[in-house]
């Protein structure tokens, strides 16, 4: 029997949906916390971990090391809830997509992209995405809520599992994760921040803070925060090379100017103990609106004095859009501009695209879509209006 002492300190971690805790949503401090509550001690937490994170352990049963008693409390009180396998589909290349149904039954999608001895993992962190940049299927599609730690964590679980890649002494698939799946990570940035460092954790999935990449459009406030609680490295979905034409592309260029955007990510890259790291550009290239010589020869004079690798992203079409891909040789040139200039400037190549899994593609199934709903559509940007403001 549990006392109302242990349910009051209990109450931080129970999920209020289910009136239980969600153990696979636990990063190591918070799941230390927990069991502290218990009056269990720090290594009963590493345990548990292990047994999710390295193993694949699916219910406190299986965790067969700890005593009936304990198992018996944590399954009054927690379980390992990850998220519902919609469907999964393979591309021709390898390329591997899951939609997943998450809580209230929106659902978003996870991609893994094979690479010889690497496999990336690009994870989601929002129902949908609130900044409905131009060029991305996922903003059209509107925005319900963010994802909780467990369903962004849920995304690493599923994929590693569908791969027997958690089995003991299997080789680990998932080598990188990207948070460049749908929705703006800094707009949830607490519950991002706290899957991410499990995925770094040496009792979650052991990823090099070089092989977690957080991409953002460029909330700045919330970016300023980040070096005081992570090292991971950093993207920015630049996409334009001056505020005019960024500010149709991303729309929240009028509220963070590009020059702002450079400054904080200096100041974040400045702020790393491992300071030679650099920031990745991302520009995705899109048919007669960023395109162009010129284009490239004033996006190099931006990053002149920024260090920076240029992905370059040729667009990857999708129904909602009236934008085109370029030409190889319109994206050849570009590139071309680039190297000349010094830059490291590779061009990604495109995959999954005949499973809608390429960059900019993704849509998962969101519930009441802000795009048709005016009390959704204010929600997030009363959302966006009050973080940016923090």
């Amino acid at each position: 029997m549990i006392s109302d002492a242990v349910k009051e300190g209990l109450a931080p971690f129970v999920d209020s949906d289910t009136g239980k805790v969600n153990l696979l949503g636990l990063s190591d401090e918070r799941m230390e916390a927990f069991f502290a509550v218990l009056g269990e001690k720090r290594f009963r937490a590493q345990q548990v971990m292990k047994w999710m994170h390295h193993r694949g352990a699916e219910s406190i049963d299986d965790m067969t090391d700890i005593s009936k008693k304990m198992r018996a409390i944590l399954n009054d009180i927690a379980e390992i809830k990850a998220p519902e396998i919609v469907s999964q589909l393979e591309s021709k290349d390898g390329t591997r997509k899951w939609v997943i149904r998450v809580a209230g039954g929106s659902c978003v999608e996870t991609v893994f992209i094979p690479d010889g001895d690497r496999g990336t993992l690009c994870v989601s962190s929002q129902v949908g995405c609130s900044l409905d940049c131009s060029f991305c299927s996922t903003g059209k599609q509107g925005f319900m809520r963010d994802l909780s730690c467990a369903e962004i964590i849920g995304q690493v679980w599923l994929a590693a599992k569908s791969y027997d890649s958690l089995a003991t002494n299997a080789k680990r698939r998932i080598t990188n994760v990207v948070m460049m799946g749908m929705g703006e990570p800094l707009l949830n940035f607490d519950n991002v921040v706290d899957a991410m460092n499990l995925m770094r954790s040496d009792y979650g999935y052991g990823i090099s803070k070089r092989r977690v990449t957080l991409s953002t459009s460029g909330v700045v406030n919330q970016l300023q925060r980040l070096s005081a609680v992570t090292d991971v490295s950093l993207a920015i979905s630049l996409h334009a090379a001056n505020d005019e034409l960024r500010d149709q592309l991303v729309p929240i260029n009028k509220k963070y100017p590009i020059a702002v955007l450079l400054d904080a990510c200096r100041q974040y890259m400045a702020d790393l103990p491992d300071s030679h790291r650099v920031t990745t550009v991302e520009y995705t290239l899109i048919n007669g609106i960023n395109d162009s010589m010129d284009q490239a020869r004033e996006l190099a004079v931006l990053l002149k004095d920024f260090p920076c690798k240029i992905n370059l992203i040729p667009f990857n079409p999708f129904p909602l859009s009236d934008y085109t891909r370029p030409s190889k040789s319109a994206v050849y040139r570009f590139q071309t501009i680039l190297i000349e200039a010094g830059f490291i400037a590779p061009i990604r190549t495109t995959r999954g695209d005949d499973i809608d899994a390429a960059c900019g593609q993704l849509v998962g199934q969101v519930a009441d879509k802000t795009k048709r709903s005016q009390r959704h559509r204010a929600a997030a940007e009363e959302k966006i209006r009050i973080i940016t403001q923090a």
